[in-house]
C-alpha cells in the first residue's frame, strides 16, 4: 500500500525538494504552503505523515501542529518538524505540541526517507 506524505512548507523551493525525494522514494506527496492551508488540505487528505516547516506566515508550524493534534482524526498522525531552527526551546515547544520528531534543513534526502518509512510503519 502506498503510503501519503503531507509536506507543509511556504518554501516552493523545500515543498519541490521534498516531492522529488518522497515520489522517488514511492511515496504519494500531497502539499501545502502553509499551517493554514495544511488544515485545508487535510479535509479532503488522509496522510498517513505530515512533515511541517516551524516559520511560515498565515498560521506557523507551532498553530498547525497544535490544530492537527485537537482534530481526534489526526491525533495520532505521526508529524515531523523540518526546520532551520535548532534552539531547544522552539524544539521543545514543538514536542509540547504534538511533534512526532525534529528534523534539520537542509536534510539528507535519504535519512528523511528513512525516517518517514520508520513512523508510517
Amino acid at each position: 500500500m502506498i503510503k501519503t506524505v503531507l509536506t507543509v512548507d511556504d518554501s516552493r523551493t523545500m515543498r519541490d525538494m521534498l516531492r522529488l525525494s518522497l515520489v522517488e522514494a514511492g511515496f504519494r506527496v500531497v502539499q501545502a504552503e502553509d499551517g493554514v492551508h495544511g488544515l485545508e488540505v487535510l479535509r479532503d487528505e488522509t496522510p498517513d505523515v505530515i512533515v511541517t516547516d516551524i516559520n511560515m506566515p498565515r498560521m506557523d508550524g507551532f498553530g498547525f501542529i497544535e490544530a492537527v493534534r485537537r482534530d481526534a482524526a489526526w491525533r495520532s498522525t505521526p508529524v515531523l518538524v523540518l526546520t532551520t531552527e535548532v534552539d531547544a526551546e522552539k524544539k521543545s515547544r514543538a514536542k509540547a505540541a504534538g511533534a512526532t520528531g525534529w528534523i534539520v534543513k537542509p536534510f539528507d534526502p535519504v535519512k528523511l526517507v528513512d525516517v518517514i518509512r520508520r513512523v508510517a510503519a
